[in-house]
């Protein structure tokens, strides 16, 4: 991109446009091919500095997959954007915690084309916010035309435990063929009362129940990438 986005740019409308512009010009995406049959994996983890931005622009060819763990905890702007196309067969699946307090501002940002038939893709996102901070996903998915049979599946979930932070959840799909399965959902809560007052029934003191509760909500997210679980369990527990 050349020019500084504005609220009118869609994949930019929550982000901190003012970290941005401090940030500008902005380093270019990271490209990575997969080949058929390949298998990837990788690690995004954004902690400690003031503004953190990293795009990923990805091509998946026939049969190959790519998993991505993201977690987002540190400085006050952060930014992922994940640009995924999957080849015939192949098999994407991204799962990305946001963690915010004070006033910061995080995001994951993604576009996943479904380019040819028989590939899928899955999007698990958790979103911790306290305090005044902001977290927000973008999911686009979108399946071309003769994509039959593609799989997709985006599964957005916030958990606010300030009544002052603010989640926002934008999953989107645009499918041009006609035999796929594609479905998403989002939802942003507070933690659960009766599951607060069940474990105080138990003796489980308020504070460390609402951490193990916190945990269990994000666990799904960072399956399989348990270093990353710990680092996001600490963040929680500081």
């Amino acid at each position: 991109m050349t020019a500084l986005p504005t609220r009118r740019d869609e994949a930019w409308r929550y982000s901190d446009l003012a970290a941005v512009e401090r940030a500008w010009p902005l380093p270019e995406p990271e490209r990575l091919v997969i080949a058929a049959g390949e298998h990837v994996t990788r690690t995004i983890v954004q902690d400690g500095e003031a503004t953190a931005i990293d795009a990923l622009d990805v091509v998946v060819r026939a049969g190959g997959s790519l998993t991505v763990h993201v977690v987002a905890m540190g400085g006050d702007f952060g930014r992922v954007a994940l640009d995924v196309t999957l080849g015939e067969g192949a098999r994407f699946e991204l799962g990305g915690v946001i963690l915010g307090r004070g006033t910061a501002t995080r995001e994951i940002v993604t576009t996943v084309t479904h380019a040819a038939p028989h590939a899928t893709s899955r999007q698990t996102i958790r979103s911790v916010l306290d305090d005044r901070a902001t977290g927000s996903f973008l999911g686009k998915v979108a399946v071309a035309r003769g994509a039959q049979k593609s799989d997709a599946v985006q599964s957005v979930k916030a958990l606010l435990l300030s009544r002052t932070a603010t989640a926002n959840a934008k999953p989107e799909l645009e499918i041009f063929a006609d035999d796929v399965k594609c479905a998403h959902g989002a939802t942003v809560g507070e933690l659960n009362a009766q599951a607060l007052f069940y474990m105080a029934s138990r003796g489980i003191g308020e504070a460390e129940a609402r951490t193990l509760l916190t945990e269990a909500f994000i666990a799904d997210a960072l399956a399989g990438a348990p270093e990353l679980a710990e680092r996001a369990v600490a963040w929680l527990r500081a």
